[in-house]
């Protein structure tokens, strides 16, 4: 059975069919399913049932692995963040974000596995920051292809610790991740196409402009990223793996739920945004 890909929406995402994860990927596949992604930037592969060493060996198929530079305490494996959560409101997942943009080179995808999906609710949604930056007038593209923002871990470790996920000393991994700088539109390295690159979970300002300046553009992209038009939304269950292009896509987990929701996360390796 070959693979076949068919899109979910107009802006973002496919569905893919014809490959059992369970086994390992030939060339052929590794390189239908690297080009789906560039083309959708989430893809959604149904009826997959494998162990978390299977989930290891297809994020492998495409880079070397990114490791969690803030690991949950949950996770017995260094590959996988395991988010275990029951009320996730206020937590962080429920912002529209990239993963991990708070280091240097940020990865290049991540493979998610809800392998403990509530009774209902728990979706994901999926936004496509290229379309989102196509959908700007001319005018502002330019301005925001001249800006450089910050980000910074200082909100992320605090989350994670306030809510009992990390077992960590605060001030030591903020010294060991400083703030780093990345374009507030970075250029995708493999399809050359822009697409907007800050998020309120690490974006901290932009720099060079004053607070009032940063604070409006940021809360202009934050509201304008929040369009239906560039989203696709994905309910979960445990046979649902999901491979997103962490640099051109950000994702938004929808907090309904008051059951436990355990989801595996593994990185793929990126490069410094450009």
């Amino acid at each position: 059975m070959s693979i076949e890909i068919r899109r979910l929406t107009g802006a973002i995402g496919a569905r893919v069919t014809g490959i059992d994860l369970r086994e390992p990927l030939d060339d052929g596949a590794v390189a239908d399913i690297r080009k789906a992604l560039l083309d959708h930037e989430v893809l959604i592969f149904r009826d997959q049932t494998i162990t978390p060493e299977q989930h290891i060996q297809f994020a492998l198929a495409f880079g070397e692995l990114h490791k969690p530079p803030v690991r949950t305490k949950h996770s017995p494996w260094p590959e996988i963040n395991v988010l275990d959560q029951v009320n996730a409101r206020g937590e962080g997942a429920d912002n529209w974000h990239n993963d991990n943009t708070y280091v240097a080179e940020p990865p290049m995808g991540s493979v998610l596995h809800l392998v403990q999906a509530p009774s209902v609710g728990g979706d994901t949604c999926f936004a496509s920051m290229t379309a989102a930056y196509d959908a700007l007038s001319a005018p502002v593209q330019r301005m925001l292809d001249e800006l450089v923002a910050v980000h910074d871990v200082t909100k992320s470790l605090t989350k994670a610790l306030a809510y009992g996920h990390l077992d960590a000393d605060f001030d030591a991994m903020r010294k060991q991740m400083p703030p780093v700088r990345h374009p507030v539109v970075r250029t995708h390295p493999e399809t050359g196409r822009k697409a907007i690159f800050v998020n309120p979970n690490s974006t901290v300002r932009i720099a060079d402009l004053s607070e009032a300046e940063s604070d409006a553009i940021l809360g202009f992209l934050y509201t304008h990223v929040k369009l239906p038009d560039f989203q696709c939304r994905v309910e979960w269950d445990e046979t649902t793996i999901v491979f997103l292009d962490n640099r051109s896509c950000q994702h938004y987990a929808v907090p309904d739920y008051d059951e436990r929701r355990v989801l595996h996360r593994v990185t793929i390796k990126g490069d410094r945004p450009s």
